[in-house]
C-alpha cells in the first residue's frame, strides 16, 4: 500500500461519513431546526483526523482477500470514526479537557454557546449535558452504519465491534480508576495500554476487516499477534507525545497528561528508574498546572523518557516479527501502518 492508497482511502471515508451524516440529517428534520447545531457539532467532530482505525479495518480486509475496489468497506470502516468520536468527547469531558484537535472540545464549546447567548441554567451542566449526548449520538450511528454497509458478512462480524466497544469503555474505567491510586506499576498501566488503546485502535479494527472478507480464526490469531504490539506502541508513542510533542502538531497543551494527573507508562517509568526524593516530587507535581516543566526534567532525568522509547523499539520489532505468519501480501499491507503509528508526530 502506498501513502496515495491511503489518502485516497481516507477521502473516501469523509465521503462515506458525509453521505450516512446527511441521510440522519434529513431523517431528523422532522424535530426541527433546534437540532442543527447539534448534529453540526457530530460531523465537525469527525471530520479530518488520522483516520487509523478505518485504515487498520482496511488492512483486514486486504491481508484476507477483501476486493480493494469493493465500497461496501468503505461504510463499514467509517463506522469506526463514530466510535472513536464518541469516545473522545465523552473522554474530553472526564479529563476536563479544554480543547480537541486545536478547537475547544465539545463541553466547552457548548458552555461557550449558552454563555454567549445568555440562555437559562448553568453553561458549564448546559456543555457537559451535549458532551454525553453527542458521545451517545455518534456511538449510536456506528452500529447503524456499520449495519448498513451492504456487505454480506456484517453479521459475523460484528461480534468484533461489539469486542471494541466492550473493551474500550472497560479501559476507560481501568484508566479512570488508576487516577484514584497515588501510584500505578507498569504493569498496571500496560494493562491499561492494552485494553484502551491497542485492542481498540489496532486489533479489533484489524479483525473487524478480516472477518467481513471471511477471515478463518488462524488469521484472526495471526492478526491479533501483529496488533497488540503494535498497539501498545501506539499508545505509547501517544503518551510520549502528551508530554513532550508540539502542541501545533499534536492539536493539545503539552504536558496536558501530567497536568490532569494521568498515570500513564511514562509516569510509572519514572517512580520506577528514580530516586525516593523523585518520586516525592513525583507525587507533589503530579497533576499540577504548575509542575509541568518540572516533571518533564524529572522524566528525562531518571532515563523514564529513554525506557519508554526502547519499550516503543521493542514493541515494533515484536509486530514487525509477527508479520512473517501473515499470508501472503501481508507484509505489504501491514507495514506502512506500522511504521504510520510508532514513528508519528501526532
Amino acid at each position: 500500500m502506498t501513502v496515495a492508497d491511503d489518502d485516497a482511502f481516507r477521502t473516501r471515508i469523509d465521503a462515506a461519513l458525509t453521505e450516512f451524516s446527511s441521510r440522519q440529517r434529513e431523517a431528523l428534520s422532522v424535530l426541527g431546526p433546534d437540532l442543527d447545531e447539534f448534529i453540526d457539532a457530530a460531523v465537525d467532530f469527525v471530520r479530518g483526523g488520522k483516520r487509523l482505525r478505518p485504515l487498520f479495518c482496511r488492512a483486514g480486509w486486504l491481508v484476507a482477500g477483501g476486493d480493494p475496489t469493493d465500497p461496501r468497506l468503505d461504510h463499514a470502516a467509517a463506522a469506526l470514526e463514530w466510535l472513536q468520536g464518541s469516545a473522545l468527547v465523552h473522554d474530553d469531558l472526564m479529563d476536563g479537557s479544554d480543547t480537541r484537535r486545536g478547537r475547544p472540545s465539545v463541553h466547552r464549546d457548548f458552555e461557550a454557546r449558552h454563555r454567549s447567548a445568555g440562555l437559562a441554567g448553568d453553561p458549564a451542566r448546559h456543555g457537559t449535558s451535549v458532551a454525553v449526548l453527542l458521545g451517545d449520538l455518534m456511538l449510536s450511528w456506528a452500529d447503524e452504519q456499520f449495519r448498513s454497509s451492504g456487505l454480506p458478512r456484517t453479521t459475523e462480524a460484528l461480534r468484533f465491534l461489539d469486542l471494541c466497544k466492550s473493551e474500550v469503555v472497560a479501559g476507560q474505567y481501568l484508566d479512570v480508576l488508576a487516577q484514584t491510586r497515588l501510584s500505578v506499576g507498569v504493569e498496571e498501566a500496560m494493562r491499561v495500554v492494552r485494553y484502551k488503546s491497542a485492542k481498540y485502535t489496532v486489533e479489533r479494527p484489524l479483525h473487524l476487516g478480516a472477518a467481513l472478507a471471511g477471515a478463518d480464526e488462524t488469521l484472526i490469531a495471526a492478526l491479533t499477534d501483529v496488533a497488540l504490539p503494535l498497539g501498545e506502541a501506539f499508545q505509547l508513542r501517544d503518551d510520549v507525545l502528551g508530554v513532550f510533542g508540539d502542541p501545533d502538531v499534536t492539536g493539545k497543551p503539552a504536558g496536558d497528561d501530567l497536568r490532569e494527573g494521568k498515570r500513564t507508562v511514562l509516569v510509572a517509568r519514572t517512580a520506577d528508574l528514580g530516586t525516593d526524593a523523585d518520586r516525592a516530587l513525583l507525587a507533589r507535581a503530579l497533576g499540577t498546572s504548575d509542575g509541568v516543566d518540572t516533571l518533564r526534567d524529572l522524566v528525562e532525568r531518571t532515563g523514564a523518557l529513554a525506557a519508554v522509547e526502547t519499550d516503543i523499539d521493542r514493541l515494533q520489532r515484536q509486530a514487525e516479527a509477527a508479520l512473517e505468519a501473515l499470508p501472503a501480501g501481508g507484509r505489504e499491507v501491514m507495514e506502512p501502518l506500522l511504521l504510520t503509528v510508532t514513528r508519528r508526530s501526532r
